[in-house]
């Protein structure tokens, strides 16, 4: 046997882990596809499972029911956007909502946002205990807190009305504010307003060219949150209303006698604000990154 030439059988078993290799790697390119599709195939079942429901809501304000109940397809109109406040106890108990939502929101933010900048930016005896009791809101059941803010209202004779709602809505909003302001100034460097504050600005103007911009997004992702906790709520308005009744509150008192189409007309034209308020804020924030 010549030098350099390497016996037969060894030359078989030197070609066969590059054979192997190869069938490995052309096994783990096909699982690769394979668990693509999967997660692909089950990526649009969730996003199927989160927006079926908005878009059954958008599907049927163009549905003319044949009854009282807009549950069933009977055929196709515009009319219920032509007059969306035909129902005129619908439509009182939207804008109170909304009154409600708008108040509590506002001075939701400014102490949420307060809460969130103290917290981040200062250490403090109490602080954290502070943060755990910001989460308490959050993982409490409405109705125990619907229930201990109706023994705390009923047992200092307060009238139950639009003051009791707006009080118990800025309460559970609040905890919503500050987290999401707080995640939001997380990591802020500090020393720029006190940059500003050296080169003459004064600490409001510092905070309002600085500091303000930059959790301006953060605060209008805590709003437009707060605003849809404010307006859907039921269990907690319902222990603090007495005689004041909101959008929610009609709606489920609508449904014993019918389903009015604009139930769905007022509830696509507040999505199309949510999501027109998220888009100018994404963009927003875009362009301040750019900046």
């Amino acid at each position: 046997m010549s030098e350099g030439v390497a016996p037969p059988y060894l030359s078989r078993e030197l070609e066969q882990p590059g054979k192997t290799r190869k069938g490995s790697t052309s096994s783990r390119r096909a699982g690769s596809r394979w668990g693509r599709r999967i997660l692909t195939a089950f990526a649009c079942l969730v996003y199927l499972y989160l927006f079926l429901p908005l878009i059954n809501i958008i599907v049927f304000t163009f549905n003319d029911p044949a009854g009282r109940y807009n549950i069933s397809w009977d055929g196709f109109t515009i009319n219920n956007w032509l007059d969306p406040f035909k129902d005129k106890e619908l439509t009182d108990a939207f804008i109170r909502s909304l009154e409600v939502a708008v108040l509590s929101i506002s001075i939701a933010l400014i102490m949420g946002s307060l809460v969130a900048i103290a917290l981040a930016r200062y250490r403090f005896t109490g602080s954290r205990g502070i943060e755990i009791f910001l989460v308490l809101p959050l993982t409490t059941p409405e109705i125990v807190l619907g229930a201990s803010l109706y023994q705390l209202f009923l047992g200092r004779n307060v009238v139950f009305g639009f003051s009791t709602v707006v009080i118990a809505h800025v309460m559970f909003c609040v905890s919503f504010v500050a987290l999401t302001v707080k995640a939001r100034v997380r990591g802020f460097d500090w020393t720029l307003e006190d940059a500003a504050m050296d080169l003459g600005a004064s600490p409001w103007r510092s905070f309002r060219k600085i500091t303000f911009p930059l959790i301006l997004p953060g605060i209008v992702a805590a709003a437009l949150l707060s605003f849809a906790l404010s307006l859907d709520d039921y269990i907690v308005t319902d222990f603090t209303k007495g005689e004041f009744t909101t959008f929610p509150i009609q709606v489920n008192n609508a449904f014993r006698v019918s389903f009015p189409p604009q139930v769905n007309v007022l509830a696509t034209i507040v999505l199309i604000v949510s999501v027109l308020l998220l888009v100018l804020t994404s963009v927003r924030s875009e362009k301040g990154v750019t900046r």
